[in-house]
């Protein structure tokens, strides 16, 4: 506890010392931006360097991070490649404010915490639009194919509509740029998996520019049996219809074709504590290999049109429409069986999931001024329309068999699942939004938003094995109206303090016991906080305090174990503090530090009360450092050559609601050497360089899982 308290103290000051190093030994002019100078491609294009210039995530408008209400940081593609994340949960291990991997490594899904909830589902955006999903209906985006990834930390709903109250992940993708790119790389891990992508783009005149990126990858995992394939593909086009008018075309296909990796849904005795035997191995795999398997297959198209009637008015549609399949068998851990110490209970679940989503987001933006006052508005009115049809089925109780974990002897008789869920689901969500922002008195900024979202629910569920003739159907409409107002004062030195005030929504799916729809989440969020953007370097510092109330949470019904009704509350407040810039010439570096105080204010179950919800850390601390050689330096001889180094620190979290028993923290160590010339360039990355075997959660004291090992990553990169 000691050790752990001290890193993240030690994490915390980092950030601040860093923060001051730059004021006092940076040598690197950063040009003066202004509002007028940007545009959505400075916004969504690439981060020269760790700090970008402006966010379209925060308002919607291409503007400055430092004058959004609310914390927002930005990872651009040279940051998360220099620490070698090859998904975008890996990308975002060193953001303050966010948890990711909770369950270990995923390969099928980006898990992701904001604020101590859960944005997968509800939070996660692309190029703007929400990858809604429910159960397991949901979408996967590779990070290959992207330009930038953002994290909005906060009540989002009043740009957004219904959405995760800590914050969401914007996804921006690669998009045409006009240049000609030629790039490939390839690489592999040390457990045996390999890639291979590329990234082709050009322009044609004055007509139209292209771009295509794919990645190809597979092989074996670091758990027992682990292997599989998949591949992505993104076409894109953009036609210059006139000087003023422009559409960009956007298409995507994605496969998955895998047997699952273990290291989760273990007990608390034998990973997180001994066991009679010890601890469960990290990289065992308690499924049935002849019978597991993971497959997606995901198709989308869209498009952004934009049209700018003058220097001052411009429109914007922005659509896309995505389906995918998914399907999955696999048999995980369920607590051990009873009267044993070593037999671990297993469930054997299958589902089928489709999934359609349509959504399309008009915007009309302009510049007005009215005395002294200059007003950026922004008017819209977006639509997002989410079907799933699915099956979910699970073996009857007692016919899955139980597995050693200490000798395990796999391929015995199953059962095969039958059904419990036969649902058909639909939500459409329809939102009218309006901002203004307001700039005077030579720094004051001023951001009001209103909005107003109507949402209709309908489920059908069908025959199961359990209800043979079942034929029920349920339907809800909701409406909410959202704000956000936050006041700044933009100093000539770079400094701006801020503060801000949001509500938020978020729709519920699913019913009590008696048929009733559940209501959508409801609460608001009080920040305030500063931001420093020096204007003689490339740096940027936020330093943000929260007070955030989530209420309509669903709780477990005290009348019926298996139902759920909506009496819960959860509070988060907490400090964040991220600085990332270039600290000279020569190094990069970035470092975060966030403390939570993770409430359970209303539930049935009185006992918890109090209490600290699970899986979420209340302490987290990251510094990442990355120096690159020149030709100044020890006079050449190591031009190319770049050395990173990070250190991770996870705090202490707890196993149950009860807070009764405690998932230990942990310090990791990953490192990174590259070298580049001329047209060509190796990287290796090492994360986990000690290898510590660790639990990254819980989830009661039945499903927890192990953290991602040490693994060693090579790649190979060449343009021409």
């Amino acid at each position: 506890m000691t050790r752990g308290i001290f890193a993240a103290v030690l994490m915390g000051s980092t950030a601040l010392t860093a923060s001051t190093a730059w004021g006092q030994s940076a040598n690197v002019a950063l040009e003066q931006v202004t509002v007028d100078t940007l545009n959505q491609t400075t916004a969504t294009g690439e981060v020269e360097g760790y700090v970008a210039d402006a966010t379209l995530t925060g308002s919607k408008t291409a503007t400055p991070l430092n004058e959004v209400p609310q914390s927002v940081s930005v990872i651009g593609e040279e940051e998360f490649t220099d620490r070698g994340a090859t998904k975008a949960d890996e990308a975002l291990r060193y953001t303050a404010g966010v948890f990711t991997q909770p369950f270990g490594y995923d390969s099928d899904t980006n898990w992701i915490f904001i604020r101590g909830f859960q944005a997968t589902a509800d939070g996660a955006y692309l190029d703007g639009l929400q990858n809604y999903s429910y159960a397991f209906g949901g979408l996967f985006v590779d990070s290959f194919l992207l330009e930038r990834i953002e994290v909005l930390k906060g009540a989002s709903s009043v740009l957004y509509g219904g959405s995760n109250p800590g914050g969401i992940v914007n996804y921006v993708s690669k998009k045409p740029t006009g240049e000609r790119i030629r790039y490939v790389e390839t690489g592999i891990n040390d457990a045996g998996t390999g890639y291979f992508g590329f990234d082709i783009g050009d322009s044609y005149k004055d007509e139209f520019d292209f771009r295509v990126l794919g990645r190809l990858q597979g092989g074996d995992g670091y758990s027992d049996f682990e292997d599989g394939v998949r591949g992505t593909i993104s076409p894109s086009l953009t036609l210059h219809l006139n000087d003023a008018t422009k559409l960009t075309l956007l298409a995507n296909f994605t496969g998955i074709d895998e047997t699952h990796n273990g290291g989760a849904f273990l007990p608390y005795e034998g990973t997180v504590v001994d066991a009679s035997f010890g601890r469960i191995d990290r990289d065992a795999n308690f499924t049935e290999p002849g019978l597991d398997y993971y497959k997606r297959d995901q198709a989308s198209i869209g498009y952004e049109f934009e049209h700018e009637f003058n220097a001052d008015w411009t429109f914007r549609q922005n659509a896309r429409y995505t389906h995918a399949d998914v399907s999955e068998h696999s048999i995980y851990g369920n607590g051990y069986e009873a009267g044993s110490s070593t037999r671990l209970s297993r469930i054997n679940f299958e589902h089928d999931s489709e999934v359609s989503t349509f959504l399309v987001d008009n915007q009309i933006e302009g510049k007005v001024l009215t005395g002294p006052i200059e007003h950026r508005v922004l008017g819209g009115i977006d639509y997002k329309y989410y079907n799933l049809n699915q099956v979910q089925a699970s073996a009857l109780f007692g016919t899955t068999t139980s597995i050693d974990v200490v000798n395990p002897v796999y391929g015995a008789t199953q059962t095969l699942p039958v059904s419990y869920t036969n649902q058909d689901l639909f939500q459409k969500q329809l939102g009218f939004y309006a901002q203004d922002q307001l700039r005077f008195g030579d720094g004051w900024i001023v951001t009001l938003n209103g909005r107003h979202d109507s949402v209709w629910t309908n489920t059908q569920d069908g025959p199961t094995f359990y209800s043979p003739t079942q034929d029920n159907r349920n339907e809800s409409f909701d409406s909410a109206f959202s704000g956000r107002a936050g006041l700044a004062y933009e100093f000539n030195n770079g400094l701006t303090p801020y503060a801000s005030i949001a509500s938020f929504f978020n729709p519920q799916i699913g019913t009590t016991q008696f048929g009733n729809m559940f209501e959508p989440e409801t609460g608001t969020q009080y920040e305030v906080g500063i931001k420093y953007q020096p204007t003689f370097m490339d740096a940027l510092l936020t330093v943000s305090a929260f007070d955030l109330t989530r209420q309509n949470v669903l709780t477990t019904d005290p009348t019926n174990a298996f139902a759920q009704i909506q009496t819960g509350e959860i509070r988060s407040r907490g400090i964040e503090i991220e600085a990332k810039g270039k600290i000279t010439q020569n190094l990069m570096a970035t470092a975060a530090f966030t403390a939570y105080d993770l409430e359970i204010t209303k539930d049935t179950n009185a006992a918890i009360v109090g209490n600290t919800p699970y899986i979420v850390p209340e302490i987290m601390g990251s510094v990442w450092l990355e120096y690159g050689f020149d030709e100044a330096i020890f006079n050449g001889a190591l031009d190319g050559l770049s050395v990173g180094a990070g250190l991770r620190y996870v705090g202490e979290s707890w196993a149950d609601q009860a807070n009764t028993l405690k998932v230990p923290d942990v310090t990791l160590v990953d490192a990174h050497v590259g070298y580049g010339k001329d047209n060509w360039g190796v990287d290796l990355n090492v994360n986990n360089v000690f290898d510590e075997t660790y639990v990254a959660s819980c989830q009661t004291s039945t499903a927890c899982a192990y953290g991602e090992g040490r693994v060693i990553k090579l790649k190979l990169h060449a343009t021409w």
